[in-house]
């Protein structure tokens, strides 16, 4: 086995132990902020004065999380490097903890979280996960076994479905969690209160969703490929979080720390998926926060502030789209992202994306800089193009903002897919974007 191969899996395994750590944005948050913590992080709380020195440091904010490294030496004018990335996924978000009961089933009542693709949430064995809160105000993450499960209706019962399947959002998606003859006095809230170590009366609120429970699975012949859910965007989440432990740790580690002349940060925020426009999402006032603080670090004024802000760069990375077999004329038809060749540079004329020429200029040096391929997605004409975090930042901060991430199939399915070979190769172009002034200058 090639040190290649042998770092590809190992990276691997780490991401499909992450991901099954992660079933909401609040774990991601803890799991990340818990990590950097463990390499030498110090975590701070935004309530408090946060140190005058350089350092390594985290904050979480709900469900996002932001980390950065401030060097020793570094001038009140130096520039920051942030790779920024989502924490949420779509997904069904209970309403409340009350049930319901119909024709001898009990049911839970959900919203839809996000664009999710619904078909693909049926018939899966759920689990209740999020956080909740004791009626003190203190938060605790919790997650069951699977609990639930959206039915189908029988073919039988609709012989059209095949040819025209319509989910109505509230009627045919409304979980079933067991039989009201078996149970009569079931109380969820007292099950999730278990759950989260709170006894029933204690429980004062939560925010909680329906996740899947089938663990990530290798697939293809040469187990190539990585099914799992919320790869949106939790591949580009992992992929930056390796690549901050990676140069914030040994030799180069120590380079970052003590000669940098630029500040390192990992931003990975919560509610892309429904729009970012929250305290914890990218249209919200945190990343901003955290760098004004983070400048008074540098012990810069506002002028040198923002100096150092028109020379930094935003890595935006989300899941992006690799070419469909089955449906090619759904992409550009001469421009066809394959898996296996490379995280993908995202470009859209109308700027759903931020990438430009200078930006992907950027992008082809840190892939020649890491030693990976690399490929473009632009929307079929016709198709309607997604957005990202980038667009938001870049507006917000007036940062040059490049927009990449991974190629998948299957977006926004309770179950994605991806090459494994991408994934890791993201994670190497991030790590070279951090530790790389040169290229980014």
């Amino acid at each position: 086995m090639s040190h290649d191969d042998a770092g590809r899996i190992a990276f691997i395994d780490g991401l499909r132990t992450f991901l099954t750590q992660t079933p909401t944005s609040y774990h991601v948050a803890d799991v990340v902020s818990r990590r950097l913590v463990g390499a030498g992080f110090i975590r701070l709380a935004e309530r408090d004065a946060w140190p005058a020195e350089p350092g390594r440091y985290v904050v979480v904010r709900d469900g996002a999380v932001i980390a950065w490294v401030v060097p020793r030496g570094a001038a009140a004018t130096a520039p920051v490097r942030i790779i920024g990335a989502h924490t949420d996924s779509p997904m069904l978000r209970l309403k409340d903890l009350a049930t319901d009961d119909a024709d001898g089933w009990r049911r839970l009542g959900v919203e839809i979280y996000g664009g999710a693709l619904l078909p693909t949430w049926l018939d899966r064995d759920l689990a209740i996960a999020g956080r909740v809160f004791d009626r003190t105000g203190r938060p605790h993450l919790v997650r069951t076994g699977p609990i639930a499960r959206v039915p189908s209706l029988a073919i039988h019962l609709d012989r059209g479905q095949n040819d025209d399947l319509r989910l109505d959002r509230q009627r045919d998606l409304q979980p079933v969690l067991g039989a009201t003859t078996d149970d009569p006095d079931l109380d969820v809230a007292a099950l999730v209160a278990s759950r989260a170590g709170l006894e029933p009366g204690d429980l004062a609120g939560g925010d909680l969703f329906l996740v899947d429970t089938q663990p990530p699975q290798l697939l293809g012949a040469r187990e190539e490929l990585l099914a799992a859910g919320r790869l949106d965007n939790l591949s580009s989440v992992y992929a930056g979080l390796a690549a901050l432990l990676a140069i914030a740790g040994g030799v180069r580690g120590e380079r970052l720390v003590d000669t940098a002349d630029y500040v390192t940060v990992l931003a990975a925020f919560d509610h892309e998926e429904v729009g970012s426009g929250t305290r914890s999402g990218a249209a919200g006032p945190l990343l901003e926060q955290v760098l004004v603080r983070v400048a008074g670090q540098l012990g810069a004024d506002e002028e040198q502030r923002l100096r150092a802000w028109a020379d930094s760069w935003v890595l935006s990375a989300d899941a992006g789209h690799l070419t469909h077999p089955n449906r090619p004329d759904r992409h550009d038809p001469a421009r066809h992202p394959l898996p296996g060749r490379g995280p993908l540079l995202k470009v859209n004329a109308n700027q759903r994306y931020a990438s430009d020429g200078a930006g992907a200029a950027l992008w082809h040096g840190l892939a020649r800089a890491a030693g990976v391929a690399v490929q473009t997605f632009v929307s079929n004409n016709a198709v309607p193009c997604g957005t990202t975090i980038g667009p938001i930042t870049a507006t917000r901060l007036g940062m040059r903002t490049v927009d990449v991430g991974v190629g998948l199939l299957s977006m926004h399915s309770i179950r994605e897919l991806c090459h494994v070979g991408d994934l890791r190769a993201l994670s190497q172009i991030m790590a070279a974007f951090a530790l790389s002034a040169e290229e980014a200058a």
